[in-house]
Order: C-alpha cells, then structure tokens, then sequence
C-alpha cells in the first residue's frame, strides 16, 4: 500500500496542519485610511487656497502676458474702481501713499511693487499711483491684470461711423 502526499494519515501530515493554521504576525502597513485622510486634507487646502490670496476686491482686465514666476512676498498696492487706494489691505489716502510704502520697503527700493487696478478705475487715479512710485524711487513696479483677455486689439475692429 502506497502513501500520497495528500493523505490526511501521512507521518507528519498533523504537523504540516497546524502550522498552516497558525497566524503569524502581520507586517504589512494599512494605508488606506491614512490615504483617505491626505485625500481630504489636498480638498480643504485646495478650497481654501485661493480664498487667502486676494486682499482687495477687484476685477482686473484681462490681458494675454503670461503669469509673473516671481515667489517672494511683494508689496501689493490696489486701486478700487472708486479710486480708493489700499496697501496690502489697509485703505490710504494718496498723500500718504509714498511715505508708508517708503517706510514699509525700508532701503530696499528695488522690492517689487504690484499695483492691482480695477479695470473700471479711472486711468488718471492709476497714472497717478503709479508716477508717485516712480518718484517715490521705486524701480520695480508691475501692473497685475488677469490672463487670457485679448491685449493686441486683434480680432476687434472698430468700424466708422455711417454718414
């Protein structure tokens, strides 16, 4: 009479059972929750991102320049379509405009300057702020629009006037 392997009375075939049946220690690492707790963190920053950028209220015309690459923390001077002017998000009269961004600056006058415009401003109001940078020694001074907007008038033609 000949043993197989699969006979349940073979020498050692208890042995073999029960060390199948014995667990040993499970090394491996569930990583699911933490993946669905980072899934949630990336959503709420992702939301509350773009809610801390903007100071200011405005709509800015659109142009067709690229996007500034520029990471450093700027100083940031807006003009409401009223005219009002604000630094950062504090409002300023135009007569104390160049002396708080002079003191704010300190002796670097060559920090970036970017002057956010509502596209409804009156252009004398941003003339102005922006002349006053220049004088004031400023050398770096940006005007923020938003992307995509037509810049080169291609596209629109004005026509005459019938007679």
């Amino acid at each position: 009479m000949a043993l197989s392997t699969h006979d349940a009375f073979a020498a050692g075939g208890r042995r073999g059972r029960r060390r199948r049946a014995r667990r040993g220690a499970l090394s491996e690492i569930n990583v699911t929750p933490l993946v669905d707790v980072m899934l949630v963190l990336l959503i709420i920053f992702m939301i509350s991102a773009p809610l801390l950028t903007a100071g200011v209220p405005l709509e800015l015309p659109k142009t067709e320049a690229s996007a500034v690459q520029d990471q450093s923390e700027p100083l940031t001077v807006s003009i409401s379509q009223d005219g009002s002017i604000y630094i950062q998000d504090s409002a300023v009269p135009f007569s104390e405009l160049s002396p708080r961004l002079t003191a704010m600056a300190g002796e670097g006058l060559s920090k970036p300057i970017y002057v956010r415009a509502d596209g409804r401003a009156s252009y004398e109001v941003v003339a102005r702020v922006m002349a006053a940078l220049s004088t004031s020694g400023f050398s770096s001074i940006n005007l923020i629009t938003d992307t995509g907007g037509p810049s080169s008038g291609e596209g629109k033609r004005a026509e005459a006037p019938a007679q």
